[in-house]
């Protein structure tokens, strides 16, 4: 394995090529492992060298990095939860490896899958490794503030959130006068916005936090201009985030949508006492 080496196994979205880019001014040679129908393009075309594998070709996978002398990877971007229903191809070690997880859920698979690379001798590393300025900060980001009715909606929605990471299902909670009107499951965030907007109409808050002891290695919570643009499709009024313990992609522009939109945006911190302060 040679140190200035390190692994990326790619997801969608622009996370992949940010790391890339800042990896690179660490000194450090790229290897990709992208997902067919998941990863763009460019990110393949920006590593030193890439394999295309299908969702579940663990052995190939493993197989790429140990020819390519790559003994540290990170886990960047976002899959597709539904694909594990229409578009997988487990390989031997994937398949052995899935026979051995009893609940077949975000944490549970990603932990194995990690276990199952670092006995390899691949060690997996946190995904915020060189972006740590891309952590979403504490206060509000908007022009607009939240009301005293929107405060309590995100203390609610808070609490709520944070009961469902506790059990693995989601992140991301919509409320509506203290009353949650979706919940995030294996469809993803947007999906669960869109839900919620329609029935909360123009007073959704969307509540998103990281779960609890959720692994910095992998599916931290991230949002940007995409979520501010799908809160407005339905007219929604605030984005609470947890502040420090999720991503926040082109903040600039993010922070000029919801503007233009109205929309609160909040980097919110839960203190030792449990009381939330932003």
């Amino acid at each position: 394995m040679e140190k200035n080496r390190i692994g990326i196994i790619a997801g969608g979205g622009q996370f992949p090529l940010l790391f890339i880019e800042a990896a690179r001014k660490a000194g450090r040679k790229i290897y990709v492992v992208a997902h067919r129908s998941e990863t763009d393009e460019l990110v393949a075309q920006a590593a030193d060298e890439a394999c295309w594998v299908k969702l579940g070709q663990l052995g190939k996978m493993i197989k790429f990095f140990k020819q390519s002398r790559v003994g540290e990877t990170v886990f960047l971007g976002t899959i597709t939860k539904t694909q594990i229903f229409r578009d997988v191809m487990p390989d031997i070690k994937a398949l052995t490896l899935w026979n051995k997880i009893d609940t077949k859920q975000d944490d549970a698979i990603l932990r194995a899958v990690a276990r199952a690379l670092e006995e390899e001798g691949v060690k997996v590393l946190e995904s915020t490794l060189y972006l740590e300025h891309l952590l979403f900060p504490k206060g509000v980001l908007t022009r607009k503030k939240p009301s005293k009715a929107q405060r309590r909606d995100i203390e609610f929605g808070w609490r709520n959130a944070r009961a469902i990471g506790k059990l693995d299902i989601g992140q991301c909670v919509v409320v509506r006068d203290c009353s949650v009107v979706a919940v995030e499951a294996i469809e993803g965030t947007d999906a669960a916005i869109m839900r919620g907007g329609a029935l909360a109409k123009e007073e959704a808050v969307v509540v998103k936090l990281r779960k609890p002891n959720q692994d910095f290695r992998f599916d931290l919570p991230a949002t940007g201009t995409t979520t501010i643009d799908t809160i407005r499709q339905v007219k929604g009024a605030v984005l609470a985030v947890e502040a420090g313990q999720s991503l926040l992609f082109d903040r600039a522009q993010m922070i000029e949508a919801a503007n233009r939109s109205g929309i609160v945006v909040v980097g919110v911190e839960e203190l030792a006492d449990g009381t939330l302060d932003y």
